[in-house]
């Protein structure tokens, strides 16, 4: 009898030590799946906003994982009611992983996407596949060439937080890189900041100009050109001709030095536009006002880069 008894502990000890064992691994398993799921962005079915679905990839390896995080982003799953942020014309040629950085080669049809959906496309991308261990950053090329923005500027790497969480048709974002005009220390000349601003795809790169103007200079070196003060109050561009609307706080401008150069920075800056080639002012809608008591805002100003240090 108590051999009996002492085999059955030896049975229930064994089964304990089984049970525990399935477990653990059971629960390593499950952990190991949570590790390996990301979020894979695809587009709604109006087109205006991304939208993630989680999904468990079956591979670890980076090069391999790419691959699969790619194809499942251009083959949605039948069961969700969204689309691929990439046209079915589209081919992705070939793809390169260096460093942190991995670059997409796609063919010359990545171009034909309106702006709007490529912004799209574009974070789909970015957030699906940097969400990679060793891919921080994604760089696009289409034709071989690197990928341009609505104007024409290169748009370099690209990171998960260059994108808003929620994107839209309204809160779009991309990245452009401005030349903007800011007055020297002396107030007698101007000088050239670049900065890399993202914006909203609905703003315009003229608005954007002088948004970016009226924030003043980021070198501690320049000083700004507008009074903080002063208000945009409507622009628009008709025939190469930029019309700017401020109100009267513009003319309150404490900028010593020449007297027309806080009109030539934003002249000069937003000719940098190819759809810009004059600017035209008002102040609360009439052109017919004097700048300073001494120059009058009713003509067409043209680029006039003799203020620019450095200017040609």
């Amino acid at each position: 009898m108590k051999r009996m008894i002492k085999s059955w502990w030896s049975m229930l000890l064994l089964l304990a030590v089984l049970l525990t064992g399935c477990k653990g691994q059971g629960e390593r398993s499950m952990e190991e799946e949570k590790d390996n799921r990301y979020q894979v962005f695809y587009l709604n079915t109006g087109m205006t906003r991304i939208m993630p679905l989680e999904y468990q990839a079956k591979t670890e390896e980076t090069l391999d994982l790419i691959q699969e995080l790619y194809n499942q982003l251009v083959n949605v799953p039948a069961d969700f009611d969204g689309k691929s942020p990439l046209s079915s014309k589209t081919e992705l040629l070939r793809f390169q992983w260096d460093s942190n950085v991995l670059y997409l080669y796609f063919d010359t049809s990545y171009t034909l996407m309106s702006p709007s959906q490529e912004i799209l496309c574009r974070a789909a991308l970015t957030k699906t596949l940097t969400q990679i261990e060793g891919v921080e950053y994604l760089n696009i090329y289409a034709g071989d060439q690197p990928l341009m923005d609505s104007q024409g500027n290169p748009v370099g790497m690209l990171g998960a937080g260059d994108f808003m969480e929620n994107i839209s048709d309204v809160n779009a974002f991309e990245k452009s890189e401005l030349t903007l005009y800011f007055a020297d220390t002396t107030g007698e000349y101007l000088v050239e900041e670049t900065r890399e601003v993202m914006h909203s795809i609905n703003t315009s790169m003229e608005r954007l100009i002088v948004e970016q103007l009226l924030e003043g200079p980021q070198r501690e070196d320049l000083q700004a050109t507008i009074p903080q003060d002063a208000k945009l109050l409507n622009i628009s561009v008709t025939d190469n001709v930029c019309y700017l609307n401020f109100d009267s706080n513009f003319l309150n401008n404490p900028l010593g030095g020449k007297e027309e150069l806080p009109l030539y920075s934003i002249v000069d800056s937003l000719t940098q536009l190819t759809t810009v080639n004059r600017v035209q002012f008002s102040i609360n809608g009439s052109p017919a006002v004097m700048f300073r008591d001494t120059i009058s805002l009713d003509t067409l100003f043209e680029q006039n880069m003799d203020y620019v240090i450095g200017g040609e």
